[in-house]
């Protein structure tokens, strides 16, 4: 049960780094704020790789698990993008119950590709998930920014379509190979398709205006970044995707709790009672 320790361990960094990037992303673009932070990230994961000896096992990778990683690698970058730009449009509370619950499409998939069964513990759970987020998501009475509100809703549906990708393509790209080396390799394609998109928008020359809060608080956001994924993939070479995936989704209270700390985001009683759904669904369906 060491895999589920490392899948506790993925939900607390994950956690902090959404906090931690919103912070960071303040006054600058999300997608150059996304290409900066993956360079730690990347970083990090190598150092890893090269720790546990793992980089001699690069040689051996067959076509079709490097195939995966690297699908893997372009859902996760799509995501990041979607999800750090809805970060810098709405509410920490808001968007992050929408990216996790990409859950429930993460079960549907490894039921679909992966013939992982869906039992009535998992249904329950993916109904507490889908009615937590509808309530942690509800516009307040009397918001005037409504047009705001409508524009990261959609960037942050698009994240989870994508995570969902994320977690069914890494399951089966680190199948036979160290998780670690695995984590390294599909990070070399999200900082491509990162700074790609960079360079197309031309916001690499926004890089000299970038404040030293900004600089300290992306590098934070990847370093925590590297933990959660190196926890997570990790957890995902010995458990079940379908469980793996909801125990890392509780992120969210750590996420919640940062941002009412730092941020000074409060959350309604609808949006209270959204979260405790969320919480009992993932809690069901570790049963």
């Amino acid at each position: 049960m060491l895999w589920l320790l490392f899948a506790f361990g993925s939900a607390f960094f994950a956690g902090i780094t959404a906090v931690l990037a919103k912070i960071g992303m303040e006054k600058i673009d999300s997608t150059l704020a996304t290409a900066l932070r993956t360079i730690v990230v990347l970083a990090f994961s190598w150092l890893m790789v090269f720790i546990v000896g793992s980089q001699n096992q690069i040689g051996e990778i067959s076509g079709r698990t490097l195939c995966f990683l690297v699908l893997s690698g372009l859902s996760t970058g799509a995501s990041w993008l979607c999800y750090f730009h809805a970060l810098q449009l709405g509410d920490v509370n808001k968007v992050a119950p929408i990216d996790k619950s990409s859950t429930v499409l993460t079960i549907l998939y490894a039921f679909l590709l992966l013939g992982e069964p869906v039992s009535a513990a998992k249904m329950i759970g993916i109904l507490g998930i889908g009615t937590g987020t509808l309530l942690m998501i509800a516009r307040k009475g009397g918001d005037k920014n409504q047009v705001r509100s409508r524009s990261w809703l959609l960037f942050a549906v698009l994240s989870a379509v994508f995570a969902s990708l994320t977690s069914i393509f890494g399951k089966i790209g680190v199948e036979n190979i160290e998780s670690n080396l695995g984590t390294a390799i599909r990070t070399v394609v999200v900082l491509a398709m990162a700074w790609v998109m960079v360079f197309v928008s031309g916001k690499q020359r926004e890089m000299k205006g970038i404040s030293k809060k900004s600089w300290l608080f992306l590098f934070l956001s990847g370093i925590t970044t590297g933990l959660s994924w190196l926890c997570y993939y990790r957890a995902l070479q010995d458990g079940p995707a379908s469980i793996v995936v909801p125990v890392d989704k509780l992120s969210i209270v750590v996420t919640i709790g940062f941002s009412y700390i730092l941020l000074k985001e409060k959350l309604s009683r609808k949006a209270g009672v959204g979260l405790l759904l969320i919480l009992l669904g993932t809690g069901v369906m570790l049963l």
